[in-house]
């Protein structure tokens, strides 16, 4: 049976459908985002790090210029996350490359590239290895009483915000889904066949890797919005397991035993909630929701059966991610009577896109 999948514009919002509306990334120049590792280089080791600043180019096209000046294959290049296209990024790449050779990475620059720093590690940079990124946005022809931008922006700030995936998870028009769901079909199908088939779907590891990332995080997304509808998304509910801010650590909380201190270390972003990412349950697992929150879980991922199956069929294991995140230092003022201006930092796994979306409606330039 295949599996029905909606937009992202059908996800709840936290504080209502926006009445508000904006325009973003006119210029360059309006999203500005600098990548914080978070950890020191060794200055040794056999990977080059170099931090770049590139200006409408994606992330893949920096790594494919790195791999025609060095000769090297492209999943040798590392980075720690993908940034936008349409705007002013800086972020952190490595590859594995002698000393004597560092002089061919000059040959990547140009006027929409530049290398600002290089270091020496010891290991190769990998996804989610960056602690937070740091933006600069400017909105532009803003529609709408400007109080109720500051309004919701100060809501934001005191309660924080949906945690969902944004789009880029799932490519243009949700094609990552469409290609999701071919997969996840195959590779039910061959549940119960160990021939070539089966073996067929070993293959092709980093195609494979990202849909199954789009297929949790839609799930995820699901899950998220369901709680938002319900009224408990940031309320701690008999059965939640909670996630340690700025960590991937989570524990559960014995029935009964959520008190003044717990909802305090809640209130204050100490902790969050968390929503699944879908894939097999091991029983010995101290972290599985129960109770109220397992039902709801449970209900929205039985809409989802093609998928969940296939996620366990392929090996993945159940995780947690929290079901809000906060900006850090959010701050913002009016340049003019139209045009708004954004600063905050957001740590790895957290999108932009979802605090705009809850900001308000959002008009995408692509000039």
């Amino acid at each position: 049976m295949t599996d029905k999948f909606s937009t992202l514009a059908a996800l709840a919002y936290a504080y209502g459908v926006p009445a508000v509306s904006a325009t973003i990334k006119q210029q360059l120049n309006d999203f500005i985002v600098d990548e914080e590792l978070g950890f020191n280089c060794t200055g040794n080791g056999e990977h080059l790090y170099l931090r770049v600043q590139k200006s409408d180019l994606s992330t893949p096209d920096v790594a494919r210029r790195l791999q025609a000046v060095t000769d090297l294959p492209l999943v040798a290049i590392g980075y720690a996350g993908m940034k936008d296209r349409r705007g002013e990024c800086s972020q952190w790449f490595s590859l594995p490359l002698e000393a004597s050779a560092e002089y061919k990475i000059k040959g990547i620059e140009d006027a929409n590239l530049a290398i600002l720093e290089t270091q020496r590690n010891s290991r190769k940079l990998k996804i989610g290895s960056h602690k937070r990124n740091h933006f600069q946005l400017r909105l532009r022809d803003c529609e709408g009483d400007p109080a109720q931008f500051d309004a919701r922006l100060r809501q934001i700030q005191i309660s924080g915000l949906p945690n969902y995936f944004g789009e880029q998870r799932f490519g243009r028009d949700l094609s990552n889904l469409a290609q999701v769901q071919a997969l996840m079909e195959q590779v039910v199908g061959s549940a119960e066949n160990s021939g070539p088939a089966a073996a067929g779907l070993q293959h092709q590891h980093f195609k494979r890797g990202m849909l199954y990332s789009a297929a949790r995080a839609y799930l995820f997304n699901q899950v998220l919005s369901s709680r938002i509808e319900a009224g408990n998304w940031n309320t701690y509910t008999p059965g939640d397991v909670l996630n340690l801010a700025g960590t991937d650590r989570c524990f559960a909380v014995a029935a009964g035993a959520w008190d003044e201190q717990l909802q305090r270390r809640l209130q204050e972003f100490d902790v969050h909630l968390s929503g699944p990412l879908a894939g097999a349950v091991d029983l010995k697992d101290k972290y599985i929701s129960h109770g109220k929150v397992a039902d709801i879980e449970d209900a929205v991922l039985r809409q989802y059966a093609v998928l969940v199956q296939a996620l366990k069929r392929c090996g993945l294991n159940s995780a947690r991610r929290p079901l809000r995140f906060v900006p850090i230092q959010l701050e913002w003022h009016w340049e003019t009577a139209t045009v708004l201006s954004l600063r905050f930092a957001l740590s790895r796994g957290s999108y932009a896109t979802s605090l705009l979306r809850e900001l308000c409606n959002v008009n995408s330039s692509n000039q």
